[in-house]
């Protein structure tokens, strides 16, 4: 789990602390040396890459991104709301990295896309390395257009924060799409296929998707599965990440308390550009100090933040924040539930505080 305790104020973290995204994934060790990645088909020219060719026959590019798991903050979804299907992920699915390797506009353009209409194709990623709890192969897919664009910045990445991708994180090759959920960041990459339908893997077809309420068990979401969208974007977010719930807390000497977290744009729709809190349960806010994100790479990362507030001694006191983002976003205070917890954005909380 990653916390604002092991970060401080690094827009990038170390490798180590990261937690895995993809979903019930055994890890392969693969030879570099030996590995291809083929892309296929509604492209002209077929390829099968190197990772040597990845690295040397395309322009290699940067870019500082988040990345989480749709099931971030399914906790809070299993014990604000009502219970939920799925890993009880807290507020710490997600890191901050500097991703590299070459884009996928250019690997597919090398390939030559023969789209009849490009707006409804989508680019499919797999892993076929070893099987998963619910498929033979991991697979995700994402629109074409999404794809394609040059200021979307999705890579193949083959380093992160200036070193070799770790093995835990995909080595030697994976997809970073950043603003998208990780499902769709698919590690140990083996194949590309443009096609006119999403990825027909399970864990595409039949989980990350924000079922309606009426799927209230998984017999009764079988009837939803194939009517429900995918989960592309995240949505915008912020985590109260010190001090964490339940924790006894000093007050200063003039009377306040310093309240951290961490914040996340919806989408494409960044940067954070503001961050409030409340000590009222909403009924008032006050804005945060954003201490980094936003300056020269901020579209895609995460903003960490700080707060001083008042807080009267006692218990229980609690401190929510929200934020919003360059598109206008904000987080409301009640998201919808759905089944399996994913996309969870309400108000970042920090409750049960006792304040000596």
């Amino acid at each position: 789990m990653v916390t604002i305790e092991t970060t401080g104020k690094h827009l990038a973290i170390p490798s180590r602390q990261k937690p895995c995204a993809n979903p019930s994934r055994p890890i392969p060790r693969i030879d570099a040396a030996k590995h291809r990645v083929l892309v296929q088909g509604l492209v002209r020219k077929p390829l099968e890459l190197s990772v040597a060719q990845l690295r040397h026959d395309f322009p290699q590019h940067e870019v500082v991104c988040a990345l989480q798991c749709a099931g971030n903050r399914r906790h809070t979804m299993r014990t604000k709301l009502k219970e939920v299907s799925g890993i009880d992920w807290g507020d710490g699915a997600v890191m901050n990295c500097r991703w590299k390797g070459p884009r996928l506009r250019d690997v597919l353009n090398e390939a030559a896309l023969h789209v009849p209409e490009p707006p409804k194709a989508h680019v499919s990623f797999a892993c076929h390395a070893m099987p998963c709890e619910d498929d033979t192969w991991y697979g995700g897919s994402i629109p074409l257009q999404r794809g394609m664009r040059e200021d979307a910045e999705v890579i193949l990445a083959l380093e992160m924060n200036g070193e070799t991708l770790p093995v835990r994180h995909g080595y030697p090759v994976r997809v970073i799409a950043p603003g998208i959920a990780g499902a769709r960041c698919v590690k140990w990459l083996d194949e590309i296929t443009v096609q006119m339908e999403e990825s027909p893997n399970f864990y595409q077809q039949h989980d990350y998707k924000i079922l309606p309420p009426e799927a209230t068990d998984m017999e009764v979401a079988e009837r939803y599965w194939s009517r429900v969208p995918a989960v592309q974007d995240m949505p915008v977010n912020s985590v109260v990440a010190m001090p964490g719930s339940g924790e006894q807390i000093r007050l200063g000497h003039d009377g306040t308390v310093e309240i951290r977290g961490y914040a996340l744009p919806q989408g494409d729709q960044g940067p954070v550009c503001r961050v409030e809190v409340s000590t009222d349960d909403g009924a008032t806010w006050s804005d945060a100090a954003i201490v980094e994100g936003n300056e020269g790479h901020g579209k895609w990362c995460w903003a960490l933040w700080s707060a001083t507030v008042e807080l009267e001694r006692g218990s229980p006191r609690r401190v929510l924040s929200r934020a919003t983002d360059a598109g206008g976003n904000t987080q409301a205070a009640d998201p919808q539930w759905n089944l399996r917890g994913v996309n969870y954005n309400g108000y970042g909380e920090a409750s049960d505080l006792t304040i000596i």
